[in-house]
């Protein structure tokens, strides 16, 4: 086996002690897990640098990961299913997520409403980012490291800056993650880049205008881990820097430990961890970055281990969109989420297609398939995905011409009208990453009881052979998905908002990362082509979507919602989107309202004779949803009150005259 070795820092009882149903009390293992892997084994030809590592006298090449298990005490009252999460940033979230905690990312999150832990499951969380800061509560991994001394010319690497507030120094490294350092403070191959917007032109920044330093109490000193710019970098627009670094941490370890914990934990944990008790189904889970990382795990074939073993029975990546990520080339640093690179390239679907912009064939999960371990996949996503110019390409041909139906063995979920992480009440504007901040308020559609459900499925499919529900998209066929600029006429109607400058709308593009990309070496700034199509759920008369799956909120709005928002003109940039944040805006209240703001959009009392007619009306939806196997009988009254409490709140605002934005 693959992991040799697993330090114990922690043993508790979880959540005081607290029984969850049928399956009883929990504990929590905290450690760190050593892997030794095999750099020469066909189950890890495609991880770029592994043979340039060191090995130990068995020709092992070794690395650590933090390792967080929850699992019940009597391991025979459990379910026999394991859920492994790849934490976001270094935080689980998965019991926070799926339990509704509510809670803050911490280090033992509490149970919520025991929604995994009344169904028996256990709960790992893997370390698999080196760039994390790690502590008790983020978690990582210690990546082997690449000796490329004896290389001519190792490549460079490249980090975006993407700044909300005026800033003259920036670390380098998206937020506060781990940077690579830069080799030599005079560089003279390094360059910073600006564009006015995402998809704008590179105009080069004078050298003598900035340098590798930092702002300091003392003045401007030299730093390794910072650039400095004079005159400062400004909100709205976005920059890179492209320097030569002697970091080399290999990234990919990260994608080998989600692999390898599985099978660890399926077949050989009675060693190291005893007690882990009979594991049936394996289910990984991982969202938005991490999400895009089970993608990149797919499209990798990684699904089988060095022993020829199944890692994982199902995936759920959540709002990954159709982008894998930096997660196996060198300096890749994970963090990265939106600068052009390896994981922004074609394939999108799962399908084997030709795209006709590169002539290359190629299907996400082409190798998986070959493999003969490939896993159910659900695809699940927000409206965010789709406006950030990938999401659609899970499902139809590079050009966009045609539907591209999903493996059998997938299944792809839109959660129509909500923003890329669920929404609640009270609605604001604050809180977003870096300082972003949105035009309008935040949208307040709670997609969870949806997610919740999906997991439910994806597990009966993988351990009963339950079908589950069909999957539910905007689709070229029927109308539902459409170019951008059609749905934001839609909004152009509407008093009080910005909608994005169309030209300056995001897609993907083609990407020629250089004469050593099948190295993984690539080179900065990638050249950039031809844009893929980019296609958007179709919306009624208020905005709201028609494709995918509707929650009460959507099919009986008190409230137009979206999966995009524009950036607040404090921020600069107000005719350009704010990534991953969409918005609600409340009907008004009355006909009066109505007329006063000039809003075309019918008022709440037109349409709902009273809040019981309301309430009436979304238990019939949310009844249909039930039915449908999209929400779980036992969510049912958790949806319907979510959609009432929005009602109240849309009256409210009203009431206290707040304007319906």
């Amino acid at each position: 086996m693959t992991v040799v070795g697993f330090e114990e820092t922690r043993r508790i009882s979880y959540a005081s002690g607290t029984s969850f149903g049928k399956t009883g009390p929990y504990e929590q293992i905290d450690g760190v897990l050593t892997f030794g892997v095999d750099p020469h084994a066909s189950a890890n030809r495609l991880i770029h640098d592994l043979g340039l590592a060191p090995h130990d006298e068995n020709g092992l090449v070794r690395f650590k990961a933090d390792l967080s298990v929850v699992r019940p005490v009597h391991s025979e009252q459990g379910s026999g299913t394991l859920l492994i999460e790849l934490p976001n940033r270094g935080r689980r979230r998965i019991i926070d997520t799926f339990n509704q905690t509510g809670a803050d990312p911490s280090d033992s999150p509490p149970p919520g409403d025991g929604f995994l832990f009344e169904r028996g499951f256990s709960v790992a969380s893997i370390g698999w980012q080196w760039d994390v800061y790690r502590d008790d509560v983020l978690m990582g991994i210690e990546a082997p490291i690449a000796d490329v001394s004896k290389e001519r010319d190792p490549g460079q690497t490249v980090v975006e800056i993407r700044p909300n507030e005026r800033h003259n120094t920036w670390l380098l490294a998206d937020r506060v993650h781990v940077p690579l350092k830069v080799a030599d403070l005079d560089d003279p191959d390094a360059v910073l880049y600006t564009r006015d917007y995402e998809d704008g032109e590179d105009t080069v920044i004078s050298r003598n205008l900035w340098r590798f330093a930092r702002e300091t109490s003392d003045g401007v000193e030299p730093s390794n881990e910072h650039v400095y710019l004079e005159g400062r970098f400004e909100p709205g627009k976005c920059y890179q820097v492209v320097y030569s670094t002697g970091d080399t941490p290999i990234a990919a370890a990260g994608l080998l430990a989600f692999r390898d914990v599985a099978t660890f934990l399926r077949h050989d944990s009675d060693s190291l961890l005893p007690g882990m008790g009979q594991i049936d189904n394996v289910i990984g889970y991982g969202v938005s970055q991490t999400g895009r990382m089970i993608r990149h795990f797919v499209y990798h074939g990684l699904n089988t281990d060095e022993q020829g073993r199944m890692a994982y029975d199902g995936l759920l990546p959540h709002v990954a969109g159709a982008r894998r990520g930096s997660f196996n080339h060198r300096y890749a640093q994970p963090s990265n989420h939106s600068y052009p690179n390896h994981g922004h390239m074609f394939p999108f679907a799962d399908t084997e297609l030709v795209d006709p912009l590169t002539e290359s064939k190629d299907g996400l999960l082409s190798l998986v398939k070959a493999s003969g371990h490939q896993p159910k996949i659900f695809y699940t996503n927000s409206s965010a995905e789709y406006w950030r110019g990938d999401g659609s390409l899970i499902t139809t041909d590079p050009l966009g011409q045609s539907d591209v139906e999903p493996d059998s063995s997938s299944r792809v979920y839109h959660f129509a009208g909500t923003q890329h992480g669920a929404g609640s009440l009270p609605q604001g504007r604050t809180g977003a990453p870096e300082g972003a901040l949105p035009a309008l308020p935040y949208n307040v559609v709670d997609y969870t009881p949806l997610l919740r459900a999906a997991l439910a499925n994806l597990v009966n499919w993988v351990a009963d052979g339950a079908e589950p529900p069909p999957s539910k998209y905007p689709r070229l066929d029927d109308g539902t998905a459409v170019e951008q600029p059609d749905v934001l006429a839609t909004f152009d109607r509407l008093p009080d908002i910005t909608t994005p400058d169309p030209a300056k709308l995001w897609a993907l593009r083609t990407l020629d990362m250089g004469p050593r990309s099948g190295e993984g070496v690539g080179s900065y700034p990638p050249k950039e082509g031809a844009a893929y199509r980019c296609l958007v759920s179709a919306v009624d008369e208020d905005g709201n979507e028609l494709s995918g799956i509707r929650l009460p909120d959507i099919s009986r709005p008190v409230a137009t919602h979206t999966g995009w928002n524009t950036r607040a003109p404090e921020t600069g940039s107000p005719d350009q989107q704010i990534p991953m944040i969409g918005f609600s805006r409340w009907f008004p209240a009355s006909v009066a309202q109505q007329q006063a703001d000039g809003d075309p959009r019918r008022a709440i009392e037109e349409r709902y004779g009273s809040r019981e007619d309301y309430e009436s009306q979304v238990r019939s939806d949310t009844q249909s949803l039930v039915e449908a196997g999209y929400i779980l009988p036992g969510d049912m009254e958790l949806v319907v009150r979510n959609a009432v409490e929005r009602y109240d709140y849309a009256l409210e605002i009203a009431k206290a005259g707040v304007a319906t934005g």
